[in-house]
């Protein structure tokens, strides 16, 4: 009687614990406080120890740090970047799920697909999910304050609050497009990146400038592709390169879902600016910088439902990855790129580490 109890017993804890998987498996297409998106990069780094590695580079001004995920494969050869951030305006909930959908999209693939395994052999992804920390956990607060765009810093005189980090950069700063008002959304700040979240953005790029091909910051709402300059008075000495590769982009995404984007300079298309993270990665240098203005075209703006985020995420991968697949295929020799990506793909497949190697 009593072994047929145990029995009955050992069952029971079998049945419960195949109904109770370890983690829970994290939900792409929702959208997640701070704190879960944090405790998400963790997890990432432990799943993918050998390609992913969380990176701290700044402070907000509320004191909380900023990190990116670094993901490439460890290789000794001197490799080049790819920068992407979301999250740089509070309110535009779609970028950092975005940001969330393509480490996820890199790291699903890189194992079976020779061309992901060449760009992470050669390059490595450099992805801040949510910049603007501060600002982002604000507009989750409750619904008076989830329009709220810029970050948390305090004005001069201290009654109101907030810079526009993307007004902030020192890219023809406080010129157009700007506010000198606090109370304002596009209030630039007190000087060109006078805000912490602005210096580590600038020094962190700034001190690799030359290892970066690519810098892609990702907004809402529009459905753009902007490039350099915000100013009606600059145009970038690879213009029509950036047109061709921007449209090329603009047809890959118009491929998966169907969605126009429109591709030109935010004097163009949008409005004049100064100040953005784009204009200044295109002043450093840094070749091809690109602004995604995600879904949609204003039927629900900012507040974009989450039914929504998957062909967002979707359609916006395949606008990036054509983007990141040029730089890499105009630096690199495509046919040594594809030879060594054909090895790491049959390593990889095999289950072969480049620790296994040592």
């Amino acid at each position: 009687m009593l072994s047929m109890v145990g029995l009955s017993f050992v069952a029971l804890l079998l049945t419960v614990g195949a109904l109770t998987p370890e983690r829970a498996e994290y939900d792409y297409y929702k959208y997640h406080p701070m704190d879960e998106i944090s405790s998400w990069m963790v997890q990432m780094e432990k799943d993918h120890p050998d390609v992913v590695t969380m990176v701290d580079y700044g402070m907000t001004y509320e004191k909380r740090t900023i990190s990116l995920l670094k993901i490439g494969l460890k290789t000794e050869a001197k490799k080049k970047a790819i920068w992407m951030d979301c999250g740089i305006h509070a309110r535009e909930w779609i970028a950092p799920a975005f940001c969330q959908y393509f480490v996820r999209q890199i790291l699903h693939t890189y194992k079976t697909d020779a061309k992901m395994a060449a760009m992470l052999t050669n390059m490595d992804f450099y992805i801040t999910p949510v910049l603007n920390i501060d600002g982002y956990i604000f507009s989750w607060k409750d619904s008076s304050t989830r329009l709220w765009r810029k970050n948390r810093s305090p004005g001069p005189s201290g009654d109101c609050y907030g810079v526009d980090l993307n007004r902030n950069f020192d890219a023809n700063w406080g010129t157009v497009g700007v506010s000198s008002n606090c109370s304002s959304n596009i209030y630039c700040g007190t000087g060109p990146i006078s805000e912490p979240e602005a210096q580590a953005v600038t020094y962190f790029v700034g001190s690799r400038k030359e290892d970066f091909l690519c810098f892609l910051t990702i907004h809402s709402y529009g459905q753009l592709l902007l490039i350099p300059y915000g100013h009606p008075n600059f145009t970038a000495s690879n213009y029509d390169e950036l047109m061709t590769v921007g449209q090329g982009a603009a047809e890959a995404i118009w491929r998966v879902h169907g969605k126009n984007y429109t591709v030109g300079t935010s004097p163009d298309v949008l409005y004049a600016n100064s100040g953005s993270s784009r204009d200044w990665a295109r002043m450093q240098e840094i070749p091809l910088t690109f602004t995604f203005e995600l879904r949609d075209n204003g039927t629900y703006g900012f507040v974009l439902p989450e039914d929504q985020i998957q062909p967002t995420c979707e359609e916006a991968y395949s606008g990036a990855l054509h983007i990141i697949t040029y730089a890499h295929d105009k630096t690199f020799n495509g046919a040594a790129a594809t030879a060594a990506a054909t090895l790491w793909a049959v390593l990889l497949a095999a289950g072969v580490s480049g620790a296994n190697l040592m």
